[in-house]
């Protein structure tokens, strides 16, 4: 299949997310580089269920380097309906949201990989700080399968 045909297949999420079991702490392992994300280290996100519906939204890095001066924003997070929880859409500034697919997650939530549907956005999420390379390598390997340019995915720095 070409390069081309990849790209335009159409990205799929995963089938469920239990919310409640999403919510808590990842680590970014690795990631498209985004302008909103220059000089980011040990970045990560929190995710908290909120009562009102929605999910709440905390992203934080060090800017320049690990000690470096910590950046943080907070948003929130929609799910659209009839999606299995696995698409939403995360507002940082009213009133735009960007769409936040989850296209792979591990079966205890160890890890999860979300994208947009145009493939300009990627992040590989842990549960700590540090992933298996085997791992990693699996996700990679079906990440390929998807249709992502891998030779734009960078490792996050973390501690």
């Amino acid at each position: 299949m070409a390069a081309t045909t990849l790209k335009s297949q159409s990205l799929q999420t995963v089938p469920y997310v239990d919310i409640k079991k999403y919510a808590g702490k990842w680590y970014e392992i690795a990631s498209y580089p985004q302008r909103f994300q220059k000089g980011c280290h040990g970045t990560t996100a929190e995710y908290t269920w909120s009562e009102k519906g929605y999910v709440i939204v905390e992203n934080r890095c060090n800017k320049g380097s690990l000690s470096g001066k910590l950046s943080y924003i907070k948003g929130k997070a929609f799910v659209e309906e009839n999606s299995g929880n696995a698409k939403l859409k995360v507002q940082f500034f009213w009133p735009f949201k960007g769409k936040y697919w989850i296209i792979d997650l591990a079966d205890d939530y160890s890890y999860a990989v979300v994208s947009h549907p145009n493939k300009n956005y990627l992040w590989i999420l842990s549960r700590t700080s540090k992933m298996n390379d085997e791992t990693y390598q699996q996700i990679i390997a079906r990440l390929k399968e998807k249709g992502f340019d891998l030779a734009k995915l960078q490792l996050t720095e973390q501690l």
